[in-house]
């Protein structure tokens, strides 16, 4: 990844402030990583199959291991790797190096509704304990296999909906770490989790209900509101974007005439015009901005009357006729490029993510009792009714506990990052998040053990506009392991040409002519692009593909770099040298006040009893 290159400017841009405000400037302070001996396995790696590890696996996790294959991969990261299932059909796998492993362990979360195991690290150039093969990687595909899509037929049977809550990856984490021990001789000397997605909302879930679990956490752009995010967001996007005759209005061809309106009114409002937006929340857009004038030709270069409203309605999001709002925030502005495939097409029969996204849910997770096979989103109401049926299962697959006490207690340290352009998760929901835990627990030890990272231009984990190549994990290592907490992180640009369009990982790409996934060879947290459910043979998790933790050499150059400051603070030019440059940039108070908006759920952000 382009980081390797930055990585001596990124290792001066980490800094501690301690009790200073967030917008004074850092003291460089680059991250140290405890000195841990490497340790050689006390075991072959064939050993660790048969009945000796079941048992000791089954007993660590309380449930039934079968330990489907123990074999070791050849290579200049030679590892063993381990498959195997916890009852009743939790898939994982870990990653074992048979030499340097440095006593440490990750565990990987999984996009979607997972039903894959992908071992691949992100956001993890720089981090050489991880790129070099020196950590044990696990992951798991949450209780269900099938290949990567929106299928979400299993959630029939009861016990497969918690282990995709909760169980599969707590679960995981226990096998692993027992595994671990059987294999090295010794428990591992500190454990990580990092996801995005729905791998975020595993990660603040590992935070909440099993806090002894990891020492540091990053959660990426958090499907924490797993339920308002999969049903009121997902299916208004859906049906905003059809008209009458059940054909799409607003097509992808238009997405740059609207973004290039939101640039003109929003770019220049933090004081600098340089192509991304630094905080969305202080601008006011209205799409007509970008509509046709009465003498010019309705072409891609303006949006229709129709298209201009489908763009309002994707900003102002689900409400009743009351005004009642029933999600926190919708995409923001900025993020237009990043809609296509989502709720955008490519052409107006065209298939996109929101309906089949929104469908799963509703008809097979959403709600205690399904409803009939035969549900369409026309049959999906947006009112308060509808809403509180969704409150039964909240404290099941929602991750917005704030009381992060008992994590604070274990010593754990959260890092939570969002893209401003995310067309999926909005945003707001990890502000909300992040200020809900400061109000439960106050923002002096709130900063003691949390921080978010907001990057202007960025997509749905990874991609977009604005710099979106860092590394996320030695800052967390580096707080873990020698206390310095990061302040502030370097993101990158590369210009390569095919920026991904921010769809979530695994979507499925082609598909009536629309674009529903990332471009070919894009890499997303611990998740992969792939064929329809039931189209996915059983694939090798181990397999170079699946596995390797770095992409290799960067696939194109760096024309950009740019601090990104910890929560609430932000960028700000120093009016002198290049506007591509890290340098350039000081940190600065928060354009935008404190607060999120009033909405139905706001009672799901903070403390709450989960259920089983």
């Amino acid at each position: 990844m382009t980081i390797f290159r930055l990585r001596p400017l990124l290792l001066a841009l980490i800094a501690l402030v301690g009790a200073a405000p967030a917008w004074a400037t850092p003291a460089p302070t680059p991250p140290r990583l405890a000195d841990l001996a490497a340790v050689p396995p006390a075991l072959d790696c064939a050993a660790l199959a048969g009945a000796a590890t079941e048992a000791a696996l089954g007993r660590a996790v309380g449930a039934g291991v079968t330990i489907a294959s123990a074999r070791a991969y050849p290579g200049a990261q030679p590892f063993c790797g381990v498959r195997g299932t916890i009852a009743p059909r939790i898939g994982f796998a870990v990653k074992l190096p048979t030499a340097g492993w440095t006593q440490r362990f990750l565990q990987l979360g999984c996009g979607g509704l997972c039903g894959v195991i992908a071992i691949r690290p992100d956001h993890d150039g720089g981090c050489a304990p991880v790129t070099a093969g020196r950590t044990v990687l696990a992951s798991t595909d949450m209780g269900h296999g099938g290949g990567m899509g929106n299928d979400g037929s299993w959630g029939r049977d009861p016990r497969l909906r918690r282990d995709f809550a909760y169980r599969g990856v707590h679960l995981t984490a226990l096998a692993a770490k027992a595994l671990i021990g059987r294999f090295y001789g010794r428990a591992p000397r500190f454990s990580y989790f990092m996801g995005c997605s729905d791998g975020g909302r595993e990660a603040l879930m590992e935070a909440q209900r099993f806090p002894g679990d990891f020492d540091g956490i990053a959660a990426g752009a958090p499907a924490m509101n797993f339920l308002v995010q999969n049903t009121f967001f997902h299916a208004w996007q859906a049906l905003t974007n059809t008209g009458p005759d059940g054909r799409h209005i607003l097509l992808a061809a238009k997405l740059p005439a609207l973004h290039r309106a939101a640039l003109a009114a929003c770019d220049a409002v933090d004081g600098l015009a340089d192509g991304q937006i630094t905080d969305p929340r202080v601008c006011r857009f209205d799409p007509a901005a970008a509509g046709c004038r009465p003498a010019q030709a309705t072409g891609d270069d303006c949006l229709t009357p129709a298209e201009v409203a489908v763009a309002r309605g994707f900003y102002d999001g689900p409400r009743d006729a009351d005004g009642h709002r029933f999600t926190l925030g919708g995409p923001q502005v900025g993020s237009e490029l990043a809609w296509a495939g989502v709720y955008v097409p490519a052409t107006a029969d065209g298939a996109i993510l929101s309906t089949s996204a929104s469908l799963a849910v509703i008809k097979y997770l959403a709600f205690p009792r399904n409803p009939p096979e035969t549900t369409t989103l026309a049959d999906f109401r947006f009112d308060r009714a509808t809403f509180a049926r969704l409150a039964a299962l909240h404290p099941l697959y929602d991750s917005t506990d704030t009381d992060l006490a008992p994590f604070e207690r274990h010593g754990g340290k959260l890092i939570l990052y969002h893209g401003w352009s995310d067309p999926h998760i909005s945003p707001i929901n990890t502000i909300a998040y992040y200020e809900g835990v400061e109000q439960a627990l106050g923002a002096p030890r709130t900063r003691a053990f949390t921080r978010l990272f907001l990057f202007p231009g960025m997509y749905h984990c990874g991609g977009g506009d604005g710099p979106a190549e860092f590394d996320i994990l030695s800052p967390l290592m580096a707080w873990v392991e020698g206390g310095r907490a990061p302040d502030v992180i370097l993101a990158s640009r590369e210009t390569s040409g095919e920026r991904p369009m921010g769809t979530p990982p695994g979507s499925v790409r082609g598909g009536s002519g629309a674009s529903m996934g990332p471009p070919a060879g894009t890499r997303l947290n611990g998740t992969l692009p792939g064929p329809p459910p039931g189209a996915m043979p059983v694939q090798d998790p181990f397999a170079s593909e699946l596995s390797s933790p770095s992409v290799g050499a960067p696939s194109g150059s760096v024309d950009r770099t740019r601090p990104v400051y910890a929560f609430p603070a932000v960028a700000r030019y120093d009016a002198a040298g290049s506007v591509d440059k890290a340098a350039s940039f000081r940190p600065a108070r928060p354009l935008a006040p404190a607060g999120t908006p009033d909405w139905e759920g706001k009672k799901f952000i903070g403390p709450y009893a989960p259920i089983e």
